[in-house]
């Protein structure tokens, strides 16, 4: 790999530096991914050593919704990656969680799409990302998932397809030792309306020397909270799953299968490929070879560290790195033929915050406010008209603990519904 700038240090990509020997952390994963409505296909790694740097790779699935009337049930996917920069005081400790997400608004309505989530002691935030191309459609195109602790500080950014779209304001220092993990899988609620074809996640984590390695399997525990899919356990109401190891976590195979065919149309293919998109750009973008960039996310996208000229410098310094990707400015949702109705907002916002439906203020789109947050947030959501959800309420907010917290903000697309973002507890005052 070509060296870096002067004054910058270089990432070794899948270094040839001893694995570190650490329990899987059995008892932290059982615990953290064990709940009566809700449904994980989970794995936990403790790499054992102070752990700067998580990323994980899979491709924009199609999930299906039986098109039916489901009421008040919360009918949702959720596919991430979660790192926790230090574990000392517990399992349940700050994180920073990314992924896609898919939920059920209706018969027939549904939305997808990415996100990055602060969850802390104190509270929480969410933000939905609009960057990428083509971030919600469900096209099968690969997406990458990272987040790098600053170079100063105890927070971290985020990246979407290796550019930069928020970064952290409660984390902890990281330690030495087993005092970190980080997570990859699946989430479901409500399975018997749900279908998910196999989803691959390939996942890596960067040492404290900036080497990025895959976790050792004796270092990896699971949490699957579904039987496995058998002639004795049917779908919907299983799951299969899949580590690849060969001594290392390669990856995680998982999916949610139903017994009906998908009621929904199949998804579009994508409206352009990467070759397509690749032409229209510059030969390199913020040092990184744009042309090697979109082939790899194409083709291998958990490799593009390793093998896009200067995208390893890229990602740790500028964090802007893929041309394709930066938004446009332009509207980044799409009207619908009948806009979301406010009795529609109250009810996804009561479910999905566990707050009664009269202990909520909606405001109409017609004069949206801002999170008191959302200076930390990507800002590629602020435009969007947008219903607005306020409580004074304790709630768990979108964490799945029995912690409550006071008080939610909550913004939803006057147009399709999808959460733009939201914060809860003490994050709300985050400055």
């Amino acid at each position: 790999m070509a060296s870096a700038c002067a004054g910058v240090t270089a990432l070794t990509i899948l270094g040839t530096a001893p694995s570190a020997s650490a329990a899987a952390p059995k008892e932290a994963c059982t615990g953290l991914y064990n709940a009566r409505i809700t449904f994980w296909a989970m794995t936990c790694s403790q790499p054992g050593e102070p752990m700067i740097g998580g990323f994980a790779t899979w491709r924009n699935i199609p999930i299906t919704f039986d098109q039916v009337d489901t009421g008040s049930t919360t009918v949702q996917v959720a596919n991430y990656m979660r790192v926790s920069p230090n574990t000392s005081s517990g399992p349940l400790a700050p994180n920073i969680e990314i992924g896609l997400y898919a939920e059920k608004t209706g018969k027939t309505t549904h939305t997808y799409g990415p996100r990055w989530s602060e969850l802390t002691t104190s509270g929480g935030r969410t933000t939905a990302i609009k960057a990428g191309v083509n971030p919600t459609k469900p096209d099968k195109r690969n997406h990458t998932y990272m987040t790098v602790r600053q170079d100063s500080g105890n927070q971290w950014d985020v990246l979407y397809d290796f550019n930069k779209v928020g970064s952290t304001t409660k984390q902890l220092k990281v330690l030495g030792g087993n005092t970190n993990r980080i997570d990859v899988g699946l989430e479901v609620m409500g399975p018997k309306y749900i279908n998910v074809p196999s989803i691959a996640n390939r996942m890596q984590f960067m040492t404290g020397n900036k080497v990025w390695q895959q976790v050792a399997t004796p270092n990896v525990a699971k949490s699957v909270t579904l039987p496995v899919c058998s002639t004795t356990h049917k779908p919907p109401n299983c799951f299969t799953t899949k580590l690849t190891d060969n001594s290392k976590f390669t990856q995680w195979t998982v999916s949610k299968p139903r017994r009906q065919a998908a009621a929904t149309a199949s998804p579009a293919a994508p409206t352009r490929s990467r070759d397509v998109a690749a032409a229209g750009l510059p030969a390199t973008f913020n040092g990184v070879d744009q042309q090697a960039l979109q082939a790899c996310l194409e083709n291998d996208p958990d490799s593009c560290l390793a093998s896009v000229p200067g995208l390893s410098e890229c990602v740790v310094t500028v964090r802007v790195c893929n041309a394709a990707a930066v938004p446009s400015g332009g509207p980044s949702e799409e009207a619908t033929a009948a806009d979301i109705s406010a009795s529609d907002i109250r009810a996804r916002a009561a479910a999905a915050f566990g707050v009664p439906s009269d202990a909520l203020a909606v405001k109409p789109p017609t004069s949206p406010s801002a999170l008191k947050a959302h200076p930390h947030a990507a800002d590629s959501s602020s435009g969007d008209a947008a219903w607005t959800v306020t409580s004074t309420s304790t709630t768990p907010g979108l964490q799945r603990t029995d912690r409550r917290f006071d008080g939610f903000t909550a913004r939803y697309s006057a147009h399709t519904g999808a959460l733009l973002e939201a914060c809860w507890g003490e994050l709300c005052d985050a400055s």
